[in-house]
């Protein structure tokens, strides 16, 4: 069965897309430049790893379980699609934290190595201390793009993972072929945004440091998400290159180990994905559910009547699949 075939038959939650938002790339970058970010109130808290580094969380309000929600590459708290999650779950009376991963948002952290596809030790490690701070509460997990693939490797690697749900958004299935696509026509849009948030990010963390993989006038010229792999992600977390890091920390080849209860989002059209690399329904663990849309592009998905109140298909698709895993009570009226 190929991705054209499970989108059409695989969509228990079904979007329709806005009329005024046609095709891939207005889904895709819609949201991400003109959306207003919600303002949920979230507590900050730093969380001391076990290695002496440190990371962001922020609190959403309290609820009924707890949704750990991660964001993409270049992402942080303030991004608007993990806020809107924890808006909407914070109007179904249910509680979550944004987990900002090491490296990420305005702040340097104290070592060399920052987040990457595979780097689910940092995922392991708070979501196991905060299912031991309140051993009865429900958890869930919900990871975006990048931490999206975090997500589905981790689940993979550790059967008995403390989640009751787990929701992977827009992943990047296959690194190389996902890299590749970056680089082809209209999507080199992409990797420049995502370049300029990268090298920010890098410059920052080796401004004060004498231990930068390369100068910082290297990371200023870098152009491509391959050379910036290259020159920083594969040295500083144990990858031989770009290639090595792709081929080992690509989420597909895990998936058929994932046992625990996890729902896959994604559009065919992610410009970002190319289709060829959707997995097929065989490839799929037990646990895994694939609701695959013909549109939404990458992290969109974005509905509404008009232009001037657009509506944000999955804030509420991802709600009402945690909202059953996290519920300790009945809801009022059923």
């Amino acid at each position: 069965m190929t991705a054209t075939d499970l989108a059409a038959t695989d969509t228990p939650g079904t979007f329709q897309p806005a009329w005024w938002l046609p095709g891939r790339h207005a889904q895709t970058i819609y949201p991400s430049l003109f959306r207003q970010p919600p303002e949920p109130p979230l507590t900050p808290e730093t969380f001391t790893l076990r290695d002496g580094d440190w990371l962001r969380l922020a609190w959403g309000p309290p609820g009924e379980g707890l949704a750990v929600i991660g964001h993409g590459l270049g992402g942080h708290t303030g991004s608007a699609y993990v806020r809107g999650v924890v808006a909407e779950l914070a109007r179904r009376g249910i509680g979550s934290v944004i987990m900002q991963s090491r490296g990420a948002g305005d702040e340097p952290n104290r070592h060399r190595r920052s987040y990457h596809a595979a780097a689910w030790d940092d995922l392991e490690e708070v979501v196991t201390a905060l299912a031991q701070r309140n051993p009865q509460q429900p958890l869930a997990v919900v990871g975006f793009s990048l931490s999206g693939s975090m997500l589905l490797n981790w689940l993979a690697e550790r059967g008995d993972a403390p989640v009751a749900r787990a929701v992977a958004v827009s992943v990047p299935f296959e690194l190389d072929r996902c890299a590749d696509a970056l680089e082809q026509g209209f999507a080199r849009v992409y990797q420049a945004y995502l370049l300029r948030r990268l090298r920010v990010m890098a410059a920052r963390k080796f401004a004060e440091r004498s231990d930068a993989p390369v100068p910082a006038e290297r990371i200023r010229r870098i152009r491509r998400l391959r050379e910036f792999d290259d020159l920083l992600t594969a040295p500083l977390h144990g990858f031989r290159d770009s290639a090595d890091y792709y081929q080992r920390a690509s989420c597909r080849q895990r998936l058929g180990a994932i046992r625990q209860s996890t729902t896959i989002l994604h559009a065919v059209d992610d410009p970002f994905v190319p289709e060829t690399t959707i997995p097929e329904s065989a490839e799929l663990g037990p646990g895994v559910t694939l609701e695959l849309q013909p549109s939404g592009g990458h992290v969109g998905f974005v509905t509404g009547r008009t232009p001037s109140r657009p509506d944000y298909w999955l804030d509420t698709r991802i709600a009402d699949v945690l909202e059953p895993a996290l519920r300790t009570a009945p809801s009022p009226g059923t």
